[in-house]
């Protein structure tokens, strides 16, 4: 694991500690009384000395525990702001979840994009055609896939595999050593920018369907589309098992 304490310019210093004890109440069940289990808590608080040591024991007092709760309401706020929008929902949007581990689903019409390819697949890097698209992302992982045409896809939507190379069969994207910068702070508009920057400025390496991504051999389908200035052939996508429903 890497040491990044180094990269840390603001020093922090302790100054409060906090000792919470529990007592569980165990359950007294006769005929005279029926009293469920209970726990009850107490907090403590101690000042850190100049030694570093925790001294001035004391309960917790209401000014401290209003302080606690501005801290934790901060924390609370930022963790909230995970997908939420900055304003009116993106029109492409199709789906998002905003839980912490939530992901969103969108959509992108067909278009001409920049595409890098490694050196050795002998594939020059340039503008290309590509078919629309559906990206489903968490803050960790992404999946794309194709559509036909240029309407905004609905659940029954049927979805094609997505013609690119370093895509697994089920939609996953190998992002490789693409450096991820999601967190639970990130706006809805910013993480979908942000993972069509990743796929889009990442370098195409390798296939992992053996080259099996499109009717006609993927590599080779690359080698005379990249540069060409023509539109995607739609001919070219592969149904795969899944409408837009499938996602959700």
């Amino acid at each position: 694991m890497k040491n990044i304490t180094e990269q840390f310019n603001t020093s922090f210093q302790p100054f409060k500690v906090l000792l919470l004890y529990r007592h569980d109440r165990e359950a007294n069940i006769s005929q005279i009384e029926n009293t469920p289990r209970e726990t009850q808590i107490y907090v403590e608080s101690y000042d850190i000395g100049r030694n570093g040591q925790p001294v001035n024991a004391h309960p917790l007092t209401i000014k401290e525990m209003t302080g606690l709760s501005e801290i934790l309401k901060t924390s609370q706020d930022l963790k909230d702001g995970y997908l939420k929008s900055k304003g009116l929902l993106p029109a492409n949007l199709l789906y998002v979840n905003q839980q912490t581990n939530g992901n969103a689903i969108w959509y992108t019409p067909p278009t001409q994009v920049d595409l890098y390819f490694v050196e050795s697949l002998d594939i020059r890097s340039g503008k290309c055609g590509i078919p629309g698209m559906v990206w489903k992302a968490s803050a960790e992982k992404l999946s794309v896939f194709a559509v036909r045409g240029k309407t905004k896809p609905n659940l029954d939507t049927l979805l094609y595999h997505a013609p690119y190379l370093n895509i697994y069969h089920n939609g996953a994207v190998c992002m490789g050593t693409v450096s991820i910068h999601i967190n639970q702070t990130t706006s809805l508009e910013d993480f979908m920018d942000a993972w069509e920057s990743y796929f889009f400025n990442s370098y195409f390496s390798h296939s992992i369907n053996g080259n099996n991504s499109t009717k006609s051999n993927t590599t080779d389908l690359w080698r005379k589309l990249s540069g060409a200035g023509k539109d995607f052939p739609q001919q070219e996508l592969l149904k795969t098992p899944y409408t837009l429903k499938s996602l959700l």
